[in-house]
């Protein structure tokens, strides 16, 4: 099954059942992946009280243990200077994580949809 990359909100999205049709689709014929650093994000969403999930959720631990988790290593430390956009760090590591490892991102970000270096989904 061929894999996406996730950025953080459309994972909280997906965690959620909250996703747009195409998304669904994509979600359902594709394996899915996070760059490390959507771990992090989701547990100071959480801690800032910007979202509403639980980590320690049986059904939220089953599908994030599941999921493929890029590291941050130096390719993608690399990467992330390169890239031709400018946003927060989070988001330029979890684009640069597509890029390195050649995996399209799913994301509503603007930002980085207008973007010619990152492979989308």
């Amino acid at each position: 099954m061929p894999m996406i990359n996730l950025d953080t909100h459309v994972l909280v999205h997906a965690l959620q059942d909250e996703v747009r049709p195409r998304e669904r689709t994509l979600l359902r014929d594709n394996s899915w992946g996070i760059s490390a650093i959507v771990l992090w994000e989701l547990a100071k969403l959480i801690q800032l009280g910007r979202i509403s999930l639980d980590l320690t959720e049986p059904a939220v631990e089953t599908v994030l243990s599941g999921m493929q988790v890029w590291p941050l290593d130096l390719d993608v430390a690399r990467a992330s200077t390169r890239l031709d956009f400018r946003g927060d760090p989070a988001d330029e590591l979890i684009a640069a994580t597509s890029i390195v490892h050649r995996v399209p991102l799913l994301t509503r970000d603007k930002r980085i949809r207008r973007s010619k270096l990152v492979p989308l989904a």
